[in-house]
């Protein structure tokens, strides 16, 4: 039994990472260079959960 929750876990992370790969290929960043893109996403991360009310806000994701 403990071995199914562990395939229904693993095809749950797959699907999740599938997703996000998705939202690469949407934003037009498929050919990117890919220590690029993880260095923009750790970055926007970092921003994203900084004290200083974030460099980036729901209201400038409006703006775009």
């Amino acid at each position: 039994m403990a071995r199914a929750m562990t395939a229904d876990a693993r095809k749950k992370v797959a699907r999740e990472r599938i997703e996000l790969g998705g939202l690469i290929v949407k934003a037009g960043l498929r050919y990117d260079e890919r220590a690029l893109l993880l260095g923009a996403l750790v970055e926007l991360s970092r921003r994203l959960k900084s004290d200083e009310g974030g460099a980036f806000s729901q209201s400038d994701a409006e703006d775009v």
